[in-house]
């Protein structure tokens, strides 16, 4: 693992790879690697791309690193796929559409699954999006699975937000629907060379108007995302930012260059008054909390026998105990065992 660490910073791609392949399947030594990779963090502009399932998600990612390789500057692309909740696999293909930016030393892509993880991203998510920021890739590149509504997890790691949306797939009431627009903070309307891309660029910039979060800001309780009127519970000051719409035709390369600049203008607004500090601040709240969530339930399991839990679910089926009361005793036991 040292060795690795020291590839990936002195750019060996072999040892990145290599790298990544560990901290995926937390091997032993993986989290000591991370821990000496974090200082070594925080300078690539992480950039998430969201969106429905045919959106053209994977060929704006492949318009995207071309155009920041025109520009000189190096990008890293993680690729997360869905795990079929049957087989148990992932097909991983994301590379083969983007097969313009092969034998580029610059770019470096990675496919990943979710291993069953909700919200569009694996859970080592966050972890390979760092290995890739300590290896020194300017622009990282994320793109999630594009299982539609729910995908909100990527607004607590990207710097910027993309949400791609095309004509055709629904009307203004679909555009709408929570958990999509919201996280925004570019909204890119791919194929835009089909019929319709004039309504639904129209009803994304109406519904933006309507929403304009003025009065309403998105604030971290207990790591959960809630919304508050007036003025909001933690010095928050990103009520500002109308995210622009941008036209795209991902395949022919239209549209590109507006898009990144809109990224441009996203970061130069974040890097005033100490807003990019006050996100990164909050995205760090919420992985804090996430984790402390996944390390006491796994000690929790570890301390439970089997056949304790065995006779707790059939306390509950036999109608002779509640789910509620069932939490309650095991929380207890948690509390007995530390005790001890």
């Amino acid at each position: 693992m040292i060795e690795w660490v020291q590839g990936v910073l002195e750019g060996n791609r072999r040892a990145l790879a290599r790298l990544l392949t560990a901290v995926e399947n937390d091997r032993p030594g993986a989290a000591e690697a991370l821990t000496a990779l974090y200082p070594h963090t925080g300078k690539a502009w992480v950039i998430g791309v969201t969106g429905a399932p045919g959106t053209g998600k994977s060929s704006l990612v492949n318009a995207l690193a071309q155009a920041y390789r025109k520009r000189g500057e190096t990008v890293g692309i993680l690729a997360v796929d869905p795990t079929s909740p049957f087989t148990g696999g992932a097909i991983l293909g994301d590379r083969i559409r983007m097969r313009d930016l092969s034998g580029d030393s610059g770019v470096f892509i990675r496919s990943m699954a979710t291993r069953g993880s909700l919200g569009g991203l694996a859970r080592a998510s966050r972890d390979a999006i760092r290995v890739l920021d300590a290896a020194g890739f300017d622009r990282v590149l994320v793109e999630t699975v594009g299982a539609g509504q729910s995908e909100v997890d990527i607004v607590r790691t990207a710097n910027t937000t993309l949400v791609i949306e095309a004509p055709g797939l629904g009307d203004d009431v679909q555009a709408i629907k929570a958990g999509i627009l919201e996280i925004a903070d570019v909204l890119v309307v791919n194929k835009a060379d089909r019929p319709g891309a004039d309504s639904t660029v129209r009803g994304l910039r109406m519904m933006l108007e309507l929403g304009h979060p003025t009065t309403r800001q998105i604030v971290s309780h207990h790591g959960q995302m809630m919304e508050t009127e007036g003025a909001p519970a933690a010095p928050m000051d990103l009520g500002f930012w109308l995210p622009p719409v941008v036209r795209s035709v991902a395949t022919e390369g239209q549209g590109i260059d507006e898009l990144v600049q809109a990224i441009d203008t996203h970061r130069d607004y974040l890097r005033q008054a100490d807003r990019l500090q006050q996100v990164e601040r909050q995205h760090i709240e919420l992985e804090v909390v996430d984790r402390l969530r996944e390390a006491l339930l796994e000690r929790l399991f570890r301390q439970l026998s089997r056949a304790d839990f065995d006779q707790l679910v059939n306390q509950i089926q036999e109608r002779r105990l509640d789910p509620h009361q069932a939490v309650h005793q095991l929380l207890e036991l948690q509390t007995l065992n530390v005790a001890k």
